[in-house]
């Protein structure tokens, strides 16, 4: 069977103050009435119901994230004591999935994307899932770029493998994480290199193999824990996994070190939606590309996103290139050039116990 696991162990601190301890970015509405955790749920519903659905998330995001969408039940939650990246979420996800179904299929999802149509979705799903099931692959879900992005990863195509309904698979040379400007447009121009997705497609027996060839103490710890799914000694231990594991992700840990990897060229419309820079790409705008969102009014305002989430009016005049965000007890004005550079302000702010509640 096919099972799915979404990641939503993120803050999204780059969506701050919109984003905050108690409301991370996976509980945001940022581009519909649904949560972004919800959008995801919705889109692979229609091959993955919800008593094959796993959301692996941090111990204090249980509560908000079942309050906010009543299809889940603590069945489908497996709580993270701390962040250990997501090579151990994965194969913590594999652990209790191998547990009912030695044989099932693993298609790992993040709770932050963007990705429209969701039909062409479900059929690189089905299409990679075939494979999985079929032989000893791990799949990856490449994008086309459609910029020289920066802050994506890349995936350098070999040759064709495979076509399954129209679906293309290559085989993968390399990845490459965020490369320079200058790499970018060569990848982007180039037509050789994918976006990496961050979405996956595997049999629990492929990953869990994978991470013991690449990752062999993690693996060890994972078969410890995997002895306690089921006990009263079962969140002890998970405990105990996690304070004994090294952070590391999937894609340093195993991808780059495996040699049985493809990756399904998606036609799709897919986005991160990593910064406030993203909703002007998926936002309606007004005659001055200004994104405005709540209650605002704007005067001889260009390229600016003005988000009020809050109660009163936002009034911007005379400026450009900025993002203005009203939520709560806060304020964020910043360039557009340095807004993801917010992470450096709440390192500031987790310094002082005066502004720590604000993060």
């Amino acid at each position: 069977m096919i099972h799915g696991v979404i990641l939503a162990g993120g803050r999204g601190e780059r969506f701050w103050p919109l984003s905050r301890n108690f409301r991370p970015k996976q509980l945001l509405r940022l581009i519909s009435s649904k949560t972004m955790l919800e959008e995801t749920i919705d889109r692979i519903l229609p091959l993955i119901p919800y008593e094959r659905l796993i959301i692996v998330t941090s111990e204090d995001m249980v509560e908000p994230i079942l309050k906010e969408i009543p299809g889940l039940n603590h069945d489908n939650i497996l709580a993270e004591p701390m962040g250990r990246d997501t090579c151990l979420a994965i194969g913590l996800a594999a652990e209790h999935i191998k547990k009912h179904d030695p044989d099932g299929v693993m298609v790992v999802l993040s709770a932050d994307h963007i990705i429209k149509p969701a039909e062409k979705l479900m059929a690189i799903i089905s299409a990679g899932s075939q494979i999985a099931s079929e032989e000893d692959r791990i799949v990856t879900i490449g994008i086309n770029p459609t910029r020289p992005e920066t802050g994506y990863g890349y995936i350098k195509l070999r040759k064709p493998y495979r076509e399954i309904n129209g679906i293309s698979i290559y085989e993968v040379d390399s990845f490459t994480e965020k490369p320079r400007a200058v790499v970018a447009q060569e990848y982007y121009y180039g037509r050789k290199h994918l976006w990496n997705s961050g979405m996956f497609i595997w049999s629990v027996a492929t990953i869990l193999k994978a991470i013991r060839d690449c990752q062999e103490e993690m693996s060890r710890r994972l078969d410890e824990y995997a002895v306690q799914i089921g006990s009263g000694d079962e969140i002890p231990a998970r405990r105990q996994l996690y304070e004994s594991s090294n952070p590391i992700s999937i894609d340093f840990a195993v991808l780059e070190n495996a040699e049985n990897v493809l990756t399904i060229k998606a036609d799709i419309i897919w986005d991160d939606v990593g910064s406030w820079n993203a909703l002007e790409r998926y936002k309606s705008k007004d005659r001055e590309n200004n994104v405005v969102i709540g209650s605002a009014q704007v005067a001889d305002t260009y390229e600016t996103t003005v988000y009020n989430d809050d109660d009163g009016l936002i009034v911007s005049l005379g400026v450009s290139d900025l993002v203005i965000v009203k939520t709560d007890e806060i304020v964020l004005v910043a360039h557009k050039t340095k807004v993801n550079d917010v992470k450096k302000v709440l390192v500031e702010l987790k310094k002082n116990k005066e502004t720590e509640k604000y993060l």
